[in-house]
C-alpha cells in the first residue's frame, strides 16, 4: 500500500492530481490510499502515514513552502513533489528536499514522467531506508525502521513488523540481505534480525522486544557479539 497526500486549496486540483494518481498506480498493480487537504494547517493536524506528498504551493493562509519547513522539521520522511503556478518558486524547494515540481496546470505526460522516476527509485528502495515488496502484481513499501527481523520457509519471505502485521513474499534471502542496511544482521540462515529491537543475548538466542526468540548460529555467534558491540556503541 502506498499513502498519497494531496494538498492544495482547489477542489478541481485535489480531483485532478488525485484521478492521475489513481490511473498510474492502477497501471503498476499497485494498491494505494489517496488523503485529501484544502490547506497546510489540515496537513499538518494530520499523523498518519504519506508516502508521497502534492504539496500546492501558492495557498491561502499558510503556504505550501512554509507547511513543507514544518513538515521536515517533525522528521516527515515522504516524497515531496510541488505543484505552481510560478516557475521562480521551485529554487526554494531545495531548502525542503523536494523529488520534483509540477507547473500548473498539470499536464498528464509531465506527471506520468515524474511518477515513472519515482516509481523506480522505490523499486531500488531509493536511500536505503524501504523495500519495495513485489507479491505477484501487487507492490508495497515496507520502511526497513519497521521491520523487527525476517524469516524463511519452503523459499518465502516473511517480513515480521512492530505492528505485529507479517507480510510475506517470494524472494531469496541472500537477495533480501543485500537490500537491508547495516541494523541487520544475518544469525542464522533463516533468519535476519534488526538490531534495534534487540533486547540481550544469550546462549545462542537473540530475545527481540515482543517477546520474539531468534536462534543464532553457533557459526555467526562470535560475529553476531563484535556486531551487537560495535552497533551499541555508535547509537
Amino acid at each position: 500500500m502506498i499513502y498519497i497526500g494531496i494538498c492544495d486549496d482547489e477542489k478541481y486540483m485535489l480531483d485532478h492530481i488525485r484521478t492521475m494518481a489513481s490511473r498510474f498506480f492502477r497501471g503498476k498493480n499497485t494498491e494505494t490510499a489517496i488523503l485529501e487537504f484544502s490547506c497546510g494547517g489540515e496537513l499538518l493536524k494530520y499523523d498518519g502515514q504519506i508516502d508521497i506528498l502534492f504539496l500546492d504551493i501558492q495557498m491561502k493562509g499558510m503556504d505550501g513552502m512554509e507547511t513543507a519547513r514544518r513538515l521536515r522539521r517533525r522528521k516527515f520522511r515522504g516524497t515531496l513533489i510541488f505543484t505552481t503556478i510560478l516557475r521562480e518558486m521551485v529554487f526554494e524547494a531545495f531548502e525542503v528536499q523536494a523529488y520534483d515540481y509540477l507547473v500548473k496546470p498539470i499536464d498528464e505526460g509531465a506527471f506520468v514522467r515524474t511518477m515513472e522516476r519515482l516509481f523506480a527509485s522505490m523499486q531500488n528502495a531509493a536511500g536505503g531506508e524501504s523495500l519495495l515488496v513485489q507479491k505477484g502484481y501487487e507492490s508495497r513499501i515496507v520502511p526497513m525502521r519497521d521491520i523487527v527481523f525476517c524469516e524463511i520457509i519452503d523459499r518465502k519471505i516473511y517480513l515480521h513488523l512492530a505492528s505485529s502485521e507479517v507480510v510475506d513474499y517470494y524472494e531469496r534471502i541472500e537477495k533480501l540481505e543485500n537490500k537491508l542496511d547495516d541494523h541487520f544482521f544475518r544469525c542464522h540462515r533463516s533468519y535476519l534480525i534488526n538490531l534495534k529491537y534487540l533486547k540481550s543475548y544469550k546462549n545462542g538466542t537473540a530475545y527481540l522486544e515482543g517477546g520474539k526468540e531468534i536462534p543464532v548460529s553457533r557459526l555467526r555467534g562470535r560475529e553476531f557479539s563484535d556486531v551487537v558491540f560495535r552497533y551499541m556503541k555508535n547509537i
